[in-house]
Parts: structure tokens; sequence; C-alpha cells
């Protein structure tokens, strides 16, 4: 009994070793091709589920039959214009025939190399082809926005005006798509699609791009900073002029409220001074007093006839301090020299304490 069960056992682990070699399964995002020693047998299998194969003769090559990305690398090429740009692609690709796939390129990574090169040649027959506004561009009757501060003149030099296209940049990607579909078909691959990713100028021309970009903004920049400063200049004038307009109408109001004020004043002054003889003496001394005050200062010294207005008050005081009538300060009156006028108590007395020299009338 115990060598039948042995033989038993070699018999069941001999069919699961065959069975194993012999079934295998394809995925829904897969197809395979069949080999038997290194050649393609059978058509390709490209429904899902169990399949059966020969053991240990015949192998299954799995193929993606999924949407692919091509991402291919920035390159520097050319425009017709011989403007250098660095031009950045990427595409979408799909296994159609496996059978002529396996044959020719037998996994992705023949199939990438492949794709750069057929994808990185036509694109660089298609940009040569031509100008760089061709390829940036995507409308051909793009109407540009336009400041609303422009002048008639600036409109008429048809500034900002954009440079007319044939194609586009859609037209351009189209033109690379069907040449480059039709080289791929004879490896079994279906392009689907091909974008320009990101194009930009070479780092040796983008200094002299950058620079004539900013000499454009900064004419424009001037310009608007030009009539900023007329407009300055002309708020500023009429900024002086209105002062200047209101100074002198606030002068002229001063001076006329000035003029009646002092007219009022006068002939307050005359009622009041020509009322009695006595009123218009005290005017005349206390006008004379002021006169006093105005002209003489410490260390003045005045040279007066005798028969002077000026002096009349300066000499009747020393001829009441000659009497001796009153306790009036006496004057310095003489040669030059004399002693300033002083209290009893040694203080100046008013405004007119200081030496007066009298010479004969």
């Amino acid at each position: 009994m115990k060598i039948l069960y042995s033989i038993l056992l070699v018999i069941a682990v001999a069919f699961a070793i065959v069975a194993s070699s012999a079934l295998y399964t394809i995925g829904e995002v897969e197809q395979a091709i069949i080999t038997q020693f290194g050649k393609p047998v059978g058509a390709p299998i490209t429904t899902a589920g169990l399949k059966l194969k020969i053991p240990f003769i015949q192998e299954v090559n799995p193929i993606d039959r999924r949407v692919l990305e091509w991402d291919g690398n920035p390159s520097d090429m050319p425009t017709k214009d011989k403007l250098y740009i660095s031009v950045d692609l990427f595409a979408r690709w799909q296994i159609t025939e496996p059978l002529q796939y396996f044959l020719r390129l037998r996994d992705e990574r023949s199939a990438q190399s492949r794709l750069d090169d057929i994808l990185g040649s036509e694109t660089r027959n298609a940009v040569a082809k031509h100008e760089l506004i061709e390829i940036i561009r995507t409308t051909k009757d793009r109407t540009p926005l336009r400041d609303t501060l422009l002048t008639d003149e600036e409109r008429a030099q048809d500034i900002g005006a954009l440079v007319p296209i044939q194609k586009g940049r859609a037209l351009v990607e189209r033109e690379i798509f069907g040449a480059a579909s039709e080289k791929l078909q004879v490896f079994g691959i279906e392009l689907l699609d091909i974008r320009f990713k990101r194009i930009n100028y070479n780092e040796s021309v983008r200094p002299k791009i950058y620079d004539r970009m900013i000499s454009e903004r900064r004419q424009i920049a001037e310009r608007f900073l030009s009539e900023g400063n007329g407009e300055a200049a002309r708020i500023r004038g009429n900024r002086v002029r209105d002062l200047n307009k209101i100074q002198s109408e606030a002068y002229r109001a001063v001076e006329e409220i000035r003029g009646v004020a002092d007219a009022s004043a006068a002939e307050i002054y005359a009622r009041a001074y020509n009322a009695s003889p006595q009123s218009t003496e005290f005017y005349e001394f206390t006008r004379t007093m002021q006169a006093y005050k105005d002209m003489i200062s410490e260390g003045t010294t005045l040279v007066l006839s005798t028969d002077s207005d000026l002096f009349k008050f300066l000499r009747g005081m020393q001829a009441s301090t000659s009497d001796g009538d009153s306790e009036l300060p006496a004057i310095g009156v003489g040669s030059s020299g004399e002693q300033p006028c002083t209290e009893a108590d040694g203080e100046p007395y008013g405004p007119i304490c200081t030496d007066v020299k009298q010479s004969g009338g």
C-alpha cells in the first residue's frame, strides 16, 4: 500500500506541475503572444480569461493594451526665422498590432526609444518649416486688447497689433501627428495624440528677448510718466494761481477793512480832541510823548532848536523845575554830557530820560 500511495503522490505532483505550466490567465488590460522556442505561434491572445498552452515548450509574452504615455525630453531646435527654441512634447499611444509590435520591438523600453527618434525628428522638421509666431499662436483672427489711454496718434501707429499667422500651433501639431503616425504603424503602434508641452527660448537668446521686452515696457512707462508729470505741472500751476488770487483778494479785503477802521478811528479822535481847547492841548501832549517814546532810547542824543515843537515840553519841564513849583526831575540842558533826569529815588523818569543838547534858535 505504501508503494501505491507513493506512486499516486508522484503522479499528482507531476500533474500539478504540468497543469501550472499549461494553464495561464490573461487580464483585462493585457494581450499576449505565445512563442515556441522563441518564435511566435498562433494568433495573438486578445481576450481575457483562463487559457491553455503546451507546457514547458510554449511561453506567454504579455503585452499592455492600455493607452500609454510618452513624455519627451526638451530639445533645442531652430525655427524658420532662425530663432533657437527649446521644445518639450508629450504624446499618447497604444499597441494595436501585438504580433507586429512583438516582432519588431519586443518590449516597451524599445518602443519608447523608437518614439523618441520618430517624434523628435518629425518635431524638428515641423519647427524648421514654420516661424516662431506660428508655433506660439493658436488663433488666426485674434484681436489684441488695447489700452484705453492710447491717443489717436498711437492708435494710428498700430501699436500692439498682432502679427498675422497662416496656420497656428494646432495645425503644426497635426502635421507632426500625421507624419509620425505613418512611421509608427509599421511597429504595430497607433499614435493617439501629440501636444506641445512647453516652448521656451534657448538660454543663449533668452536675455536678449527679455531686454527687448523690458525696453518696450520702459517706453510705455516713460510715456505714462511724462503724461503724469505734465498733469502734475498743470495742477501745481493752477494751485499757485488760485493761491495768489486768494491772497490778493484777502489782502484787498484786509486793506479795505483797515482803511475803514482808520477812517472811523480818525473821526472818533477828531470828535474827541476837538470838543474843547483843553482836549486839543491834551492831544498835542500825548502825541508828543508818543513821539518821544518812538524817537528816544537809551543812549540817544538829540540836537534841537529852542523854538522846536518837540523841545517845547522839555523847556517847560525845565522852567517848572527851576522855579521849584514841582518835584519834576531835572533834565540835562546845556552843552553836552549832562546827567540824565532822575526821580527823587534815583529811578529814570519816563521815556525821555536821556541827554539833550540845546542849541540857540
